[in-house]
């Protein structure tokens, strides 16, 4: 088939598939290497059936990119963001104390708390998050001490120590749950027991690890859904006082299963218990083990009994997104070089079926690099929209090294902010317009920002940060925090603050302007969860509990020798920056404006 005529296809279809979403509904509500690209896939702009588009020239006298974002960034500025990043921070997390706790959530519109939805159990969106144990504080505990607010720190931890309990008759996703609580209370747990205390004095009088039982306890709870399935993958949901439902699902998405390692393997390596590492690595090997043998991809929803693909497609965002990331994130951790080749080959699948557009980010014709939807087994194209999850990819990269693409793609998701004041859920590339037009408050664009800022250190990202801030509060500042916009159009809102705005989005935004955070200057090493956790990288993660449970299988971490390591891991990319573009734009002038005019903005 032609790409013209699958897109025309497409197109024909679009208003009938408009309201359906790629995701089987409440599956998983959420929510480098320079490899010798031979037989690069089509550009993406003959996708469009337009034919690829050239670059532009730099227009006549002048150039408003470089007289815009080029140069030095103030001190005074950058001081007067981090302020106000702060300040971002504080009126939503003094509203949630003020008018939600102890609920899970606020709602901003109309300065009240939310929890589970009992009388429509059917409410996953609601249901799958909220789980009647206070998740906004929990989830914010670890911003208040890189933030170095002490007191308030310690009477967050001293509140959630008293008052919460996972005794409760809900019923939660596990992957929810897993990021945003059990990862906060081991992040918070790590920041006390620090003996170096970089954050200033987090320590609590007479504190005997509750936090790390609470974060055990928890995952005790969580254990069922892994129990009583054939492939090994876990089930979706679980009840944290019963079990998993007796009407549970059977499908999940691939990063609901296969994101818990980074969590249970710090539980396990904390308490010396290798249980809870070993379940969830083994959901990994499992989904590994059913890609394609054809282009080694995964699809997105899997059947956990039968290990058969419901939804065949392979992106980088809702679904799959955080499954990659862990893959990296585990090796980074743990050490771990399985975790490492798996995530090599994941990336080179990625890159010889996902991405499109021309080789080189900074120099050649065609369209950007763009990375799209397609079906796992073929490779082709499945669809003609990305959505906002995927803009985490860009730190992805800079983890790994490959900041040349990763600048590219970071430039095409700030020009759709640019244009909004916002990233739509959802947004067409082949109609320059949003196919999912609500924005929950989600950070991936400032994570990425912020993590291309520590890798480049251009000021460029400073200016995009501080677009960032300004539309957050021109847009959803609310009267009690921050409120989702229901229309990035209309700037509508919705009455809901997701615990991630402050766990995530205002962490990134905080510490893209705090140049002395202990986070960059303390000489700890630091690693941030997908929920934005802040975990310490040091030796006491580097000790294996889980090898000897998986005796008599084949043991892969041999795979990857000593001298093979640097080949695959392309630590020099990290150079491809070179230092005199510090203060130069680090996307040419011509591609950001090629990028501008491609979602419509010029």
């Amino acid at each position: 088939m032609q790409w013209r005529s699958l897109v025309l296809g497409l197109l024909l279809l679009r208003l009938g598939l408009h309201a359906l979403l790629w995701l089987a509904p409440g599956l998983c509500v959420r929510p480098r290497f320079a490899f010798p690209f031979a037989a690069r896939p089509p550009h993406w702009g003959s996708l469009r059936g337009a034919g690829g588009s050239r670059a532009p020239a730099a227009g006549p006298g002048g150039d408003e990119y470089e007289a815009r974002y080029s140069g030095a960034f103030p001190p005074q500025l950058r001081a007067r963001l981090r302020d106000a990043a702060r300040r971002m921070f504080a009126f939503g997390y003094d509203s949630y104390m003020q008018h939600a706790f102890p609920r899970d959530e606020l709602d901003p519109l109309h300065c009240r708390g939310r929890g589970p939805d009992r009388r429509d159990p059917s409410n996953l969106n609601i249901n799958d998050v909220l789980g009647n144990y206070s998740l906004t504080l929990i989830d914010a505990l670890d911003t208040l001490a890189v933030m170095g607010n002490s007191s308030e720190f310690q009477k967050a931890v001293k509140l959630v120590i008293d008052t919460v309990s996972f005794d409760k008759d809900s019923t939660v996703q596990v992957f929810e749950a897993t990021i945003r609580v059990l990862g906060s209370l081991l992040s918070a747990h790590i920041i006390i027991t620090d003996t170096k205390q970089p954050f200033g004095d987090m320590t609590i009088k007479d504190y005997d690890n509750e936090l790390l039982h609470m974060a055990h306890d928890l995952a005790v709870r969580l254990l069922p859904a892994f129990e009583n399935t054939k492939t090994g993958i876990p089930y979706p949901r679980v009840n944290l006082k019963k079990g998993v439902p007796a009407n549970s699902n059977n499908e999940t998405c691939t990063a609901g299963a296969g994101s818990l390692l980074v969590e249970f393997g710090i539980l396990s390596r904390l308490l010396g218990d290798s249980t809870f590492e070993w379940v969830a690595r083994r959901a990994v090997k499992a989904l590994w083990n059913l890609r394609s043998n054809n282009t080694g991809l995964l699809g997105n929803v899997v059947n956990i009994q039968t290990g058969h693909w419901i939804g065949k497609q392979s992106g980088l965002g809702a679904g799959s997104d955080s499954f990659y990331e862990y893959l990296l994130k585990s090796y980074i951790l743990f050490g771990e070089r399985e975790d490492l080749e798996m995530f090599n080959d994941a990336y080179r699948s990625i890159q010889n079926h996902l991405r499109r557009g021309r080789e080189a980010c900074n120099e050649g014709e065609g369209d950007p690099p763009l990375y799209v939807n397609v079906n796992m087994f073929t490779g082709q194209l499945m669809n003609t929209w990305i959505d906002s999850l995927q803009a985490f990819f860009p730190g992805l990269q800079v983890l790994i090294g490959d900041v040349e693409d990763a600048i590219c793609l970071h430039a095409f998701y700030y020009a759709i902010w640019k244009r909004y004041g916002a990233l739509p859920e959802r947004y067409n590339w082949q109609l320059q317009a949003p196919d999912v037009p609500f924005y929950p408050l989600r950070p991936e664009l400032v994570e990425s920002t912020y993590l291309l800022y520590q890798a480049t250190k251009n000021p460029f990202y400073l200016h995009v940060g501080m677009d960032i801030l300004q539309s957050l509060e021109k847009y959803t500042k609310a009267k009690c925090g921050y409120a989702t916009l229901h229309h990035v159009v209309e700037k509508t809102k919705e009455d809901r603050m997701e615990s991630f705005f402050l766990s995530e989005t205002c962490k990134y935004l905080y510490l893209l302007f705090d140049e002395e955070n202990p986070v960059h200057k303390s000489g700890n090493k630091y690693m941030f969860t997908t929920e934005g956790h802040i975990v310490t990288v040091d030796k006491r993660f580097r000790d294996s509990l889980w090898r000897d449970t998986f005796l008599g299988e084949e043991d892969s971490t041999e795979k990857i020798k000593s001298n093979e390591l640097k080949a695959v891991n392309f630590s020099s990319n990290c150079n491809r920056v070179p230092d005199e573009r510090r203060y130069l734009l680090p996307l040419k002038s011509n591609y950001m404006r090629q990028i501008d005019r491609m979602v419509g903005l010029i």
